[in-house]
């Protein structure tokens, strides 16, 4: 059966916003992949973990995965603490 996990991805180095950060991901679990010596390529049996689907919200990425019978993991995320701080304060001793 196949796995997958459901997330947001997190945003690159290249990005200063969070514009788009509010897609989730279901993206399948990477198989073992092979090793062509010869030619140094790395190759796979599996196409299914080259692909990445992208939702809305959460509960249709786990509407689609249980309609399509794959299992899943949900990764919550993680929940930036602001600290809203002055200029002043970087001088208080």
């Amino acid at each position: 059966m196949k796995k997958a996990k459901i997330y947001i991805p997190s945003k690159s180095a290249m990005q200063s916003g969070k514009g788009k950060s509010n897609k989730w991901l279901l993206e399948f679990n990477k198989s073992k992949t092979e090793n062509d010596h010869l030619m140094n390529w790395v190759s796979s049996n599996d196409t299914q973990s080259q692909v990445k689907l992208f939702f809305s919200s959460k509960e249709e990425a786990i509407v689609y995965a249980k309609k399509n019978n794959i299992n899943f993991e949900v990764i919550e995320p993680k929940k930036n603490k602001i600290i809203i701080k002055s200029y002043a304060d970087n001088f208080l001793s």
